[in-house]
This record gives structure tokens, sequence and C-alpha cells, in this order.
């Protein structure tokens, strides 16, 4: 179907001629001595790989209201429906919806790829080569999570592609696509390669390629070529506010994919690992607060009760810094490794605990596709008489033994109010669980020992406090608000 837009508007789309002045460059001297400066010739890669590019037709038949029988105008029943409302399908061939979008061969015995939301919900699928031939094309398997799927067509002897390296795209290089953007086959564009391991919303286990070049509704599933006409990357989103290219397009890195199609084509489906822990980014003053130094890693800020981590030992607090034999540079890159290894696999993992390294071992087990729980919301505080708020703009009081008992902790400190002045995570409702600072965790078990801890806090200082909010954990940076 048509590219994905991470801002979603409708289309209405239309051709437009502009009245422009058109003209080839010229040759420049250079600073090395009058050398023609010239722009990137497209026209051998264009022609080398364009046969193994495909356009790719996606018909669904549309669905009839459920629970609605098809009748026909004379049945009795049919205005019976009628009189209430509630007109039912009318017999007769199924109405059909239609979608284009972009593929490339990656196998001479007709294995094709595209992107998963391209041949979503299809009940038949047309692979169109560039030659003209026609096939109807089987799915093999698609991966919603990757956004990939693999297609089987019956030929042979096909042209293919040849697949490259995208850990060696360097920001600034040419890249093109070749697609079917609105219906416009064999349709090739050309831009420069904008950044690498883009994380996008709800996209954690794809670190996109971003690169400028135009992409519109169709080229979706399309390659992405390097200047040596290899394959890096899939065209599968751009970011959009009209549903057209706006100098924003997204990528997936093609050893992603191919990891994906390699599980599709031996099992019809993707396994990925898991170790059952919660983690959030670390900030300069977490970094700070926990004695590590340079901000890196994933901070964990919940366990799985009796998960992979917590039987290893992983605790709340720790920072994933290396997994796998991997550096976790940042909190994204964890879930893109630990996802990768195969279920049941064994791993070293490395923590950083209490201003030191420590190593663990991490026996890996599936990622289930059910998407994850809804975040339980505890019950609101009762209404009390409000406090001043304290150093760092909170206004905390103790916990009840019955409020412990609902909250499911053994010790804390209730944040009441939150003060207009404080800029962090934090919010009426919250629990503090601990203050973290230069590497050392206290735990919180007064309001008056926490304020007592944080006035002692200079004014404009970092601190790290462990939080609870619901049934979920997590470790929030407050500056100090005020000098008293």
């Amino acid at each position: 179907m048509s590219t994905r837009v991470i801002v979603r508007r409708g289309l209405a789309a239309s051709f437009l001629l502009f009245g422009c002045t058109l003209g080839w460059a010229q040759s420049a001297p250079s600073a090395t001595g009058g050398r023609a400066a010239l722009l990137p010739d497209f026209t051998e890669l264009y022609e080398r790989n364009s046969p193994a590019v495909v356009s790719i037709d996606v018909t669904q038949k549309a669905r009839g209201r459920r629970g609605m029988p098809e009748l026909s105008e004379d049945d009795p029943f049919y205005e019976f429906f009628r009189r209430f409302g509630q007109v039912p399908p009318r017999r007769g061939p199924e109405p059909e919806t239609q979608a284009v979008g972009s593929g490339f061969i990656i196998g001479s015995n007709g294995e094709v790829i595209t992107n998963a939301h391209v041949v979503d919900g299809a009940d038949e699928v047309t692979v169109r080569l560039s030659d003209k031939r026609e096939f109807t094309a089987k799915v093999i398997g698609a991966d919603k999570r990757t956004d990939v799927a693999l297609l089987k067509i019956d030929a042979a002897n096909l042209p293919k592609v040849a697949i490259g390296d995208p850990d060696k795209l360097r920001v600034g290089e040419w890249v093109v696509a070749i697609g079917k953007p609105f219906g416009l086959e064999n349709t090739m564009t050309a831009g420069i390669v904008s950044a690498k391991g883009r994380d996008l919303p709800q996209e954690n286990l794809v670190p996109f390629i971003q690169t400028d070049v135009a992409i519109n509704p169709g080229n979706s599933g399309g390659p992405l070529f390097n200047m040596r006409g290899e394959v890096v990357g899939i065209n599968s989103l751009i970011f959009s506010r009209t549903g057209g290219y706006m100098g924003l397009a997204f990528a997936i890195p093609i050893d992603v994919a191919m990891n994906t199609v390699s599980q599709l084509r031996d099992k019809g489906r993707v396994t990925r690992g898991r170790i059952g822990v919660q983690i959030q980014m670390v900030s300069k003053e977490e970094a700070e607060a926990f004695g590590l130094g340079t901000p890196r890693g994933a901070l964990v800020n919940g366990v799985e009760s009796d998960g992979p981590a917590a039987k290893a030992g992983v605790e709340v607090g720790d920072i994933i810094i290396k997994a796998d034999g991997k550096d976790v540079r940042s909190q994204a890159e964890l879930p893109r490794i630990i996802s990768a290894v195969r279920p049941g696999t064994r791993i070293p993992v490395t923590v950083w605990r209490k201003g030191a390294a420590k190593d663990l071992q991490i026996t890996v087990a599936e990622l289930k596709d059910d998407g994850a729980a809804p975040t339980a919301r505890g019950k609101g505080p009762a209404a009390k008489e409000k406090a001043k708020p304290n150093r760092m703009g909170l206004v905390l009081s103790d916990l009840t033994d019955e409020q412990k008992k609902e909250a499911s902790v053994r010790a804390g400190v209730l944040v009441d109010d939150v003060a207009p002045t404080v800029r962090g995570n934090v919010q009426p409702g919250d629990i503090v669980l601990a203050i973290v600072r230069a590497g050392t965790t206290t735990e919180a078990r007064t309001a008056a020992q926490v304020n007592e801890i944080l006035a002692k806090v200079d004014k404009g200082a970092a601190v790290t406090l462990q939080m609870k909010r619901g049934e979920q954990q997590f470790f929030a940076t407050l500056r100090a608000v005020n000098g008293e």
C-alpha cells in the first residue's frame, strides 16, 4: 500500500506543472587546480538495477459489517433491516479496494522483498516486473515489528539486487531510490543520507536510515541503493504533514531486513529475544548520580518478577552498559541487541552498579508479539492539607500502611503536590522510593528524612529520584528550585 507517514493525514493527490528554468551543472574549477566538479551520474546504476525492482498491486475485498447477512432487495428481511436504519450488504460481487507499492528481487528463483504494511490484509498480491510480466505472489511471511514481508513468485532466472552493508554508509553519502510513487513505475529519485541509527516513536527495533530522497506513496517496500548499486535499505516511512514528501524519509537497514527474511523463509515467522526489564534513557545528571560519568547504557527502572533478568541478578537501578558482547551506547540499542538473540541462548551482560561494573549471565527468553500490557494506575491520594514545597519543589508526605500495601512497596514517600517551577517527570500521586547521588542510593523512608537530604542540595544542583507510578518504576532527575 502507500508509504507510511509518521503524521497521517488524508491525501488528495494532484499533478502540477511548475514553470521553472532548468540548467545543466556547469564545470567549475576545483580548489586543487581546475578539474571540473560534476554532480554524480546515476544512469549506469539505474540501467543495471531497475530490472530487479518490481511493482506490487494489492487487492483487498471490502468486508461487510459484522453480523449483517447478505440479502437481495427482493428478500422480505431486506425491508425489515432497512426500516431500522441498517441496510444489509447486497448479494453480488464483493467490492474491492486496491493499493500499490514497490519491492525488489533478492533471489533469481522469485523471492521478493517489500514492506509488511504493503501486503497487510491482502487477498491477492500481483507482482509486475519491469518487462511487464505479471505474477500472482504468495506471501511467505510478514513481520510487522520490522515492517518486512517476503513474497514468492513462480519464475526463474530473474535479475536480482546486490545486498550492501548499511554500517558502511556515511552521513552525506549519495543514495537513490527506485519505486512506484503514485503508481508511476520505475521512478528513480536521489538524495543523501541525512542521519543513521534514527530512533522513531514505537519503532524501537529498527535503527532507521534517514534520507532526503524524494519518497512518496507507492515507494513503500522499494530499495534504497548506495552509489555502488547495492541495496542498503528498504524505503518504509516518511514524515509528512500533508501525506506527501517533505524531505524526511526513513529506510529499514537491509541487514535488519535480511535477518527477518531469513527467519520468514525458514519458519514463516520471526522469533525475538527478551530479558524482562523496563528501561529508560540515562541523562547526564543521572550518569553523575550513579557515578557513571559519561551518559551511556540503559537504566533499569523495572525488573519482571521471575523473568530472565531477575533470575540472573539484575536489579532496579542497574545500568546495562554491555550485552551479548556489544556496547550499549543508548537505551534504544538494548532492545535491538536482545531481540536479535535466539531465545534460549545464554549471553553475557555487564551492568553498572554502585559505582562499579558487574558481569552477569542471562538466558534470553522469547518475546511474544501480544503487545504490552496496559499500565495499571493506583488510586489517587486522599486530600490533605498542603505543606510547603521542599528544596526540589515537591510536597511530600508519609505513606500509610494501607497505601504501602496498595502500592506493593516496603517503604517510600508520597508526592502530594509539585510546584509549577519543577521541570521533570514527577506528578502528584507518584511515590519516591530512593534518592540517588554520587553512586549512592538511599532508601526513602519518611518525608522528613527525604526533605532533610534534599535541603542539603546546592541551588541548581541535580538529584535523581527512584519513583513509582502505578505499576511502573522509573528514575526522574530534578534540580533544586530555591535556595531556602
